[in-house]
């Protein structure tokens, strides 16, 4: 850790250290720095706003505000105001649903995506599936990575609107999926959508030199606060062709009752339903300040560094003869990957350990990781190496209101049904890594114990 980012963690994360506190889930929500909390509590008491949504003194004061924030945010990711709308939503599964339930989906068009993808990309295939659009998945290698990108798109018919989606950074393996992947699959006629969650809080997204036609983001990954606030970027040509089921108040610049009339609003805001947070919008500008103040090349050394001895730490860790105790799910070393590492222990014969009984000792090391399938199903499939028969037989064989993961888990012959996910970030140190390390060894020479017979969470965060 840099001289830099440990005096970064001194002066703006103090409180982890004071609390005696290890903190490794930044790819479940990201950590604020206590000068952007003051800066926005002096912005709050300093300003008097009102809802946006008029034209009086505090309502044009949080007006400007909205509009500043959302060039802030075009700044930041370099994306052209001639080209690109900001669109504010609660988070990024919310500007995910809007794409899903606006685009113009039919019979013929194509809705492919990679099997790495958040649930809130999944969900977009019901709205597809809806409208009679065919619905494909990109498999995976036993990195978690596509091979043969190209080959495996289908050509989509240029005559009809087609959809390929995929995160630039998985949210379960740390995997970096190529952003040339943008042009290539416009190239082949679809419309593309980024979704860059788990990418930008620690990696630089230009979208002057990588133009999808709609990226997601939530601000709170980034940095820390506020929570309640994400983005969806989306290019003006793309919107242009999309078709809103619904409309609310600030959507529309006409509605007549008597005629069953309406005319959405010209810009983005046609799909911001209601009053946007406008108190919290205010507080994104001073998270992007102050990441730039920190810089975005520091912060994506600093956790590429620390997920090299974060990976070369896990390896090491081993039973009195000499088998792994961990089991890492994806790319085994640092290249092509970003800071969040999935993994589970095994025991001396490679039976894995209940990752609950790892995450209670964490709990009482005062150590923050997440566990389950962090809402991205198909990377665990792939990680856990499901045969795709064997497990719709398991599904479909319980009926829903009794299915759970334990008795899916005995069905699939106790094959994992989660794991652990650890992931870094602006705020971490090699003191957490020796901490997590220290805990994870606890459980050398241990063998999995039978499943308790009460059911597995269903723990499905982000």
């Amino acid at each position: 850790m840099s001289t830099t980012m440990q005096e970064l963690r001194a002066r703006e994360f103090a409180r982890l250290d004071e609390s005696g506190h290890v903190y490794l889930d930044y790819t479940g929500g990201g950590l604020y720095g206590t000068s952007q909390i003051q800066a926005h509590a002096d912005l709050l008491t300093r300003e008097v706003l009102g809802n946006p949504h008029s034209r009086n003194p505090t309502s044009l004061a949080s007006t400007h505000n909205v509009e500043a924030a959302r060039e802030r945010i075009r700044r930041f990711f370099k994306a052209d105001p001639d080209e690109y709308e900001v669109i504010f939503t609660l988070n990024a599964s919310g500007a995910l649903k809007l794409v899903g339930e606006s685009y113009p989906f039919q019979p013929g068009s194509r809705y492919v995506l990679t099997a790495d993808n958040h649930n809130s990309v999944n969900g977009i295939r019901e709205f597809a599936r809806a409208r009679g659009a065919t619905v494909e998945y990109l498999p995976l290698n036993k990195e978690l990575r596509v091979e043969n990108f190209e080959a495996l798109l289908p050509e989509a018919d240029p005559a009809l609107p087609s959809l390929f989606a995929y995160p630039a950074q998985s949210n379960f393996s740390g995997v970096k999926h190529p952003l040339e992947w943008v042009e290539q699959a416009r190239a082949r006629g679809y419309d593309v959508l980024l979704d860059a969650a788990a990418f930008v809080p620690t990696s630089r997204l230009d979208l002057s030199a990588v133009r999808p036609d709609f990226v997601t983001i939530s601000f709170y990954k980034m940095f820390g606060f506020p929570t309640g606030v994400g983005a969806l970027l989306m290019r003006r040509e793309a919107m242009a062709r999309l078709h809103r089921p619904w409309f609310a108040g600030g959507t529309v610049r006409f509605v007549s009752a008597q005629n069953q009339e309406h005319l959405f609003a010209l810009s983005g805001e046609a799909f911001e339903d209601g009053t946007v947070n406008y108190l919290s919008i205010a507080a994104v500008p001073l998270g992007l300040d102050f990441l730039d103040r920190v810089g975005m090349e520091r912060i994506n050394r600093h956790v590429a560094v620390l997920t090299e001895q974060l990976l070369a730490g896990l390896h090491g860790l081993r039973h009195s003869g000499g088998q792994p105790l961990v089991r890492v799910y994806g790319p085994q070393a640092a290249t092509g990957r970003g800071g969040t590492v999935a993994f589970n222990l095994v025991d001396p014969d490679g039976q894995v350990i209940d990752y609950r009984l790892v995450e209670e000792r964490a709990i009482e090391a005062n150590i923050s990781f997440r566990t389950g399938c962090f809402c991205n199903p198909g990377a665990a499939e792939f990680a856990f190496e499901y045969a795709a028969v064997e497990a719709y037989k398991c599904f479909t064989s319980l009926r829903p209101e009794e299915f759970t993961l334990q008795q899916f888990s005995s069905c699939m012959h106790n094959q994992p049904v989660g794991a652990i996910r650890v992931s870094l970030g602006i705020a971490s140190s090699e003191t957490d890594i020796h901490r997590l390390l220290d805990l994870l060894r606890t459980f050398a020479d241990c063998h999995a114990l039978p499943r308790s017979p009460r059911d597995i969470p269903d723990i499905v965060g982000g």
